[in-house]
């Protein structure tokens, strides 16, 4: 019986409900983390945003955090409690809002607001491009899951290595994340299909949310790397 609230076993309207619902979540987790962005441009120090970019012990401890909180977040998400799991994808949201603190700040303040908002178009555009091609393909991209594990693990390690050995990565390294989250996109997208309850749509949403906002990040990077170079 539990089969049949698999989304892959429902109903034609059943799973559009649920698409549109997951997506909305992934909708309310952006705009959790506008709202959580603009509170700390506004509130924290530029002593502790500096602090943030020099000290790479200051960043591995936030970075350290930030994994034991996603972990524990999407834990949450999938919680049969509803209240759980808005906490979750809100408390997510806000996490998310700290990692960018750094990068937020200095587009803002050394480049202008224009290069975020093109990041963002540029963002949103190839999530719905990749979103497009699972959808109209029919594919299921779950064979890249193994390619993304050993990828995030090899990327983990380069940060944390830059971090504690002072070297800072290329654009080599920023494309290759994109292709990473592109890569985590199609996955997510195409788990939405066949590996989730028709329930679960908010911690479906948290986990496109999350690929997005990996995007979101390197193609930030790469348009102020290039900007940088003007």
């Amino acid at each position: 019986m539990e089969s049949l609230n698999m989304v892959a076993h429902a109903s034609e309207t059943e799973r559009r409900t649920f698409y549109r619902r997951t997506y909305a979540h992934v909708a309310l987790g952006i705009l959790a983390f506008i709202a959580a962005e603009w509170v700390l441009l506004n509130n924290v120090s530029e002593h502790f945003i500096f602090s943030m970019i020099s000290s790479q012990w200051i960043w591995l401890m936030i970075l350290g955090i930030f994994y034991m909180v996603s972990m524990f977040t999407d834990r949450l998400t999938m919680s049969p409690d509803r209240n759980v799991q808005y906490m979750g994808l809100i408390l997510y949201a806000a996490v998310q809002a700290v990692i960018f603190l750094p990068i937020i700040y200095i587009a803002l303040n050394y480049f202008g607001g224009a290069i975020i908002q093109q990041a963002a178009v540029m963002t949103l555009a190839l999530f719905g491009g990749l979103s497009a091609v699972v959808f109209l393909t029919k594919a299921d991209f779950s064979f890249l899951r193994t390619g993304l594990i050993i990828g995030s693990f090899v990327a983990l390690g380069i940060i944390v290595g830059g971090a504690i050995f002072g070297f800072t990565v290329g654009l080599w390294f920023m494309v290759g994340m994109v292709v990473l989250a592109a890569g985590s996109i199609l996955y997510e997208t195409s788990q939405l299909k066949y590996h989730y309850h028709t329930e679960q749509f908010v911690g479906a949403g948290l986990r496109l949310f999350a690929s997005l906002m990996l995007l979101f990040y390197y193609v930030l990077s790469i348009l102020m790397r290039f900007a940088g170079r003007d």
